[in-house]
């Protein structure tokens, strides 16, 4: 079992350093050219679906990515996933990350989701992902995947910069391990 997990393409927020959590916001040109190259890297491999959090800019990169993976012309469908959904940061949605650093430096936004919680829905998802039938493109946001990843690995996850495409696999002997596919 492999899953790629891949953070949508760019939307004009990520050009802008906002913070986009659940705002729903498209892909910008640049996105759209990131997600195509992430279909264009997974299709070196099989895969048997693509998962996507239901926020159209995840969405849009899903599209893109099944577009790429297409073999015979025919692009896999997109399944949406409710629990893939991004972070809810409450107050601080739309505000520029160095302003929301400044007023909220211990992460504590007002009105979001908090933290623990959204690990909690990343493993779950993840774990539940990983367990059903096939290898599977994942697409979501980059807070969800990260605090999925650190869950799932016990390790440390940097940044997942737009675009980007981690690997998720099963160790040998129980727990995973995940890589940066470049």
């Amino acid at each position: 079992m492999t899953l790629a997990l891949v953070r949508h393409g760019r939307t004009a927020w990520n050009a802008d350093r906002r913070m986009q959590g659940r705002t729903d916001i498209v892909l910008d040109e640049q996105g759209r050219c990131q997600a195509a190259a992430a279909g264009r890297l997974l299709a070196r491999a099989q895969w048997a679906r693509v998962v996507s959090s239901p926020l159209q800019r995840a969405v849009q990169s899903a599209q893109l990515i099944a577009a790429e993976l297409a073999a015979d012309g025919t692009a896999p469908s997109v399944a949406l996933d409710a629990q893939l959904i991004e972070r809810d940061y409450g107050r601080a949605e739309g505000l520029a990350v160095g302003h929301v650093r400044e007023r909220w430096p211990d992460g504590e936004y007002p009105d979001a989701e908090p933290a623990s919680a959204a690990t909690a829905r990343a493993h779950e998802a993840l774990t539940r992902l990983a367990g059903e039938a096939g290898d599977s493109v994942v697409v979501a946001h980059g807070t969800l995947l990260r605090l999925g990843v650190q869950s799932l690995t016990g390790s440390p996850c940097p940044r997942i910069l737009n675009g980007q495409v981690i690997l998720v696999d099963r160790a040998p002997g129980g727990g995973y391990v995940a890589r940066l596919l470049t």
